[in-house]
């Protein structure tokens, strides 16, 4: 399982708004192989949605990609016209989208709405894409789903309507899945289920998966592979257990300890000073230095991708080495 499902280089999005250019991804390289997890995570408007929206080409003007390759089993996602990408999106790759109804359509129920998927890109009969659809709820934890086939969205309450989601997203089993925060709000439970299911979807099919979002102890237990992000750039990657127990980057120290569970009992919960700089007007040089307790003159420029440990890549000119001393 070691060869590259995805594997993005220099990728950079930027918004050209009348106001000035918001470089939401700037120059990030990352991959995923298959069956593997990556975990892609950070503040929010850290440019993790759109890293996501860049992956299968929905980001919508005045933003565009501006540079970068996204290689998808070898070929550059970048290069296709639109009825390519509409062949591999909710086929081979397919997104989890953090607000459900971006998935669904209001006004049709939802056998309507997986059947369609189904038999869009595959020849199989109505019956079977049925049969498919009612297991894919089943999966996702919606009881009787005979019968919530044929409710609308509006039936469901928001919860619920993440869950078709995913379910959605799961019918064809793909080569990829990118899923945007999809167990927020859903009971932990259900939670443990999801993870449960798409785990097991990367172990068996080979799926690889990329897993968006801010929770980090959801990440400790699902991911294989971490990468943070922070104002529009990855300032770190590794194996998740090597990352969360020792950190190299001070924003992604500062980011595992400002989580409850990581400060001693009656204490005073730690956090990072300040706030995320605005994309449309980042500093020069390190964009985390003016909240860094560990910045100098040198951090005036930009850090470049360096490798101090093996397996990491690391964006800073202060890496906390001693973490792994």
């Amino acid at each position: 399982m070691s060869e590259l499902t995805l594997d993005v280089q220099g990728l950079s999005t930027h918004f050209f708004t009348r106001a000035g250019v918001v470089k939401a991804v700037d120059d990030i390289s990352f991959s995923v192989a298959r069956g593997r997890v990556l975990g892609l995570v950070g503040e929010s408007g850290s440019g993790k949605s759109v890293t996501g929206f860049s992956l299968i080409g929905l980001v919508d003007p005045p933003g565009r990609i501006t540079t970068g390759k996204i290689l998808f089993q070898g070929r550059d996602l970048t290069k296709l016209d639109e009825r390519e990408l509409r062949d591999l999106r909710g086929n081979r790759i397919a997104m989890i989208f953090q607000d459900p109804m971006m998935t669904l359509n209001p006004v049709l129920r939802i056998d309507t709405q997986m059947i369609e998927t189904v038999m869009a890109h595959d020849n199989v009969s109505r019956e079977v894409a049925r049969q498919r659809s009612r297991d894919a709820l089943g999966m996702v934890g919606i009881p009787s789903p005979e019968e919530r086939l044929t409710s609308y969205p509006h039936q469901f309450s928001g919860g619920m309507r993440k869950r078709v989601a995913i379910a959605i997203a799961l019918l064809h089993r793909p080569d990829l899945i990118i899923a945007d925060e999809p167990t927020t709000a859903l009971d932990v439970t259900i939670q443990a289920q999801i993870l449960a299911e798409v785990q097991r979807l990367a172990r068996e099919v080979g799926t690889a998966l990329i897993w968006i979002t801010h929770d980090l102890s959801v990440i400790a237990g699902l991911a294989d592979d971490i990468a943070v992000m922070y104002a529009g750039r990855i300032v770190e990657t590794g194996a998740v257990e090597e990352v969360l127990d020792r950190p190299l980057h001070p924003y992604t120290h500062g980011l595992i300890g400002s989580v409850p569970s990581r400060n001693a009992r009656g204490s005073r919960l730690r956090q990072i000073p300040g706030m995320t700089p605005s994309l449309l007007n980042l500093p020069v040089g390190c964009a985390f230095r003016s909240r860094c307790p560990r910045a100098d003159a040198a951090c005036a420029a930009d850090p470049p991708d360096s490798f101090p440990v093996e397996g990491r890549t690391l964006r800073c000119f202060h890496p906390q080495l001693e973490m792994v001393a």
